[in-house]
């Protein structure tokens, strides 16, 4: 990486240095934003949302280089110039590494997102019940999100996939404790299981050489993030946390943006959730869960989930204020989340749409969408966000009793989730 200097008023008047010959002399290609400044690990406090002018962010990398910048934001200039010195800064395309433990739903989904990305990259694999044969047809072939179309994919042998030329180092190991994380450089590895969801359990990945643990589901004791809506409370000493819920996930944005325009009093939220793989194909023994035994793509089955209550843990200010249920229905991917409140600040339908719309497009951009289209649950498969706003569907009882719809795609809006939650943890140490 090639140090930058400021220039001074004479330099100014023969330099007419853009965002993009800055971006260049650091050899940055890629100016679009989001992954650019992941690479640079600095995601978070350089680009907070996607409405931050580029001139802004570009000062904020160049101070991050140590450079120095006298040009007021108005010109539109960047005075930095490279020197041609080396520095002992991190290359700007180091990737964050990371490994996956259990390749199931989730952690399929979270690899295929990885492998999608600049800033981040997939070293290893840990799953003890299937071969490394089978692993690569399961990757491969997708009955939801259809075949993977990116790389060619192979086995190199019983202990590595190829990637196009990209191996990944797969285990298949029982115990956490031995699966050799270590040994690849995955300093990040997501707990994907379902098992080893509380953090005495996933602090078992730190023995063997990672530094950090995502749970891909709500814990009991973890630390618990929604992007978008409290990841700024991660502190770089918590080394194991949990992403939460595909739907807390949905719904901690939606409530979040209501509760600081309006105030929530109350609510009720229902989930209509796409079976998931805990479910039986036809009725079956369930002893916790009696209905929850019974055939999936033949019914609709009511059932709990913390999702609700799990929003107080990452918006306090709604702790006890909320809880809620779910259907479980016969389709195999989307969801939708109805949430039902009392508003403590008056405020029509149109009010509160539009405030939804404008967090849509600017904080919240990439994490809440809005929609006012004719949509159904397939119109979303593979929609990146964590949860799109229907306008059409909601109903208002009066200006201070409303029903509010939200759909997300609850396997690949939640991976999704995952991987920015690393990068942004990732930015934070």
């Amino acid at each position: 990486m090639k140090k930058l200097k400021a220039l001074d008023e004479d330099d100014l008047k023969d330099h007419s240095l853009n965002v993009e010959d800055v971006l260049k002399f650091n050899g940055l290609s890629d100016v679009d934003g989001l992954d650019l400044f992941s690479e640079l690990k600095v995601l978070k406090k350089i680009f907070p949302n996607e409405n931050t002018d580029m001139f802004g962010c570009v000062a904020l990398v160049v101070d991050t280089m140590g450079a120095t910048l006298v040009t007021p934001a108005a010109t539109g200039r960047a005075l930095v110039e490279p020197t041609g010195e080396e520095d002992n800064i991190a290359p700007s395309d180091k990737k964050i590494k990371i490994g996956i433990n259990g390749f199931g739903r989730i952690g399929r989904l979270v690899a295929r997102v990885a492998l999608q990305r600049d800033d981040v990259e997939l070293v290893a694999v840990n799953d003890p019940f299937i071969t490394t044969d089978y692993m690569t047809y399961m990757f491969k072939y997708d009955s939801v999100h259809g075949p993977w179309k990116h790389h060619e994919l192979k086995v190199k042998d019983s202990k590595t996939l190829l990637f196009g030329e990209k191996p990944v180092t797969v285990f298949g190991v029982r115990n956490p404790e031995e699966i050799p994380w270590g040994e690849t450089g995955a300093d990040f590895v997501v707990e994907s299981t379902g098992v080893f969801t509380d953090k005495d359990k996933a602090a078992a990945h730190l023995k063997g050489g990672a530094k950090k643990v995502i749970i891909s589901a709500p814990s009991k004791d973890a630390p618990m993030f929604v992007v978008g809506v409290n990841e700024n409370e991660y502190k770089p000493e918590y080394d194991i946390v949990s992403n939460a819920s595909c739907t807390t996930n949905c719904l901690a944005p939606l409530a979040k943006v209501i509760n600081d325009r309006f105030g929530i009093v109350e609510g009720l939220m229902t989930t209509v959730h796409s079976i998931t793989a805990t479910q039986k194909t036809v009725d079956g023994p369930s002893s916790k869960d009696w209905r929850g035994g019974r055939a999936a793509s033949f019914n609709i089955i009511p059932s709990s989930t913390g999702a609700a209550k799990a929003v107080g843990k990452v918006l306090p200010a709604l702790n006890g204020k909320l809880t809620g249920m779910s259907f479980r229905v016969p389709t195999v991917d989307v969801s939708v989340v109805d949430l039902t409140v009392r508003l403590a600040k008056a405020a029509t339908y149109d009010d509160i749409k539009n405030a939804i719309k404008e967090e849509s497009e600017g904080k919240l951009k990439g994490i809440l969408g809005y929609t006012e289209d004719d949509v159904v649950s397939t119109d979303f498969i593979g929609d990146s966000r964590s949860s799109i706003f229907d306008a059409k569907a909601g109903i208002a009882l009066n200006e201070n009793f409303v029903k509010l719809v939200s759909w997300y795609d609850n396997e690949w809006g939640y991976s999704s989730r995952v991987v920015d939650l690393i990068v942004h943890i990732a930015s934070q140490c």
